[in-house]
């Protein structure tokens, strides 16, 4: 199975992290969504897709990438994401779903965050992703397999 993951990750690379333990993990394509062209998705049986959290949505290219992809039929997806408050996120599961997406499963976890007024008390979870989030990625990564 050929497998890709798109992710999109700023501030201090907590999703970068957690998708190259992925993608280690899968023997997967790893592509930074500044570089995916939609019709990568053509070239893919299984796709994931990931995100840091921002105000309880992904970050706004991932959201206007994935509006903007065609309706896909036989194309499998997972999702992933960090946050401050390493709660699930429901419209990245949602949004690929109404695409013709199935979607296997969602992995998340919490991440430094200095993200608004959060920098001014110096952050929450720093050290996040760590190790344990490390081997919790690998170990979903490998329930998808």
């Amino acid at each position: 199975m050929k497998t890709a993951i798109i992710y999109k990750s700023i501030h201090h690379g907590n999703t970068k992290k957690i998708a190259e333990v992925i993608a280690k993990t899968l023997k997967a394509d790893l592509i930074d969504l500044k570089y995916a062209d939609p019709d990568i998705i053509k070239e893919y049986d299984l796709i994931g897709f990931g995100s840091g959290i921002y105000y309880y949505r992904p970050h706004k290219k991932l959201r206007k990438f994935l509006e903007g992809l065609d309706n896909v039929e036989n194309k499998k997806a997972f999702t992933f994401i960090t946050s401050g408050n390493g709660k699930p996120n429901k419209w990245l599961n949602e949004k690929l779903s109404k695409k013709g997406f199935e979607v296997l499963d969602d992995f998340e976890c919490k991440g430094f965050d200095t993200y608004g007024p959060l920098k001014l008390v110096g952050g929450h979870n720093k050290g996040q992703p760590n190790e344990d989030d490390f081997k919790d990625a690998e170990n979903f990564a490998k329930s998808l397999k």
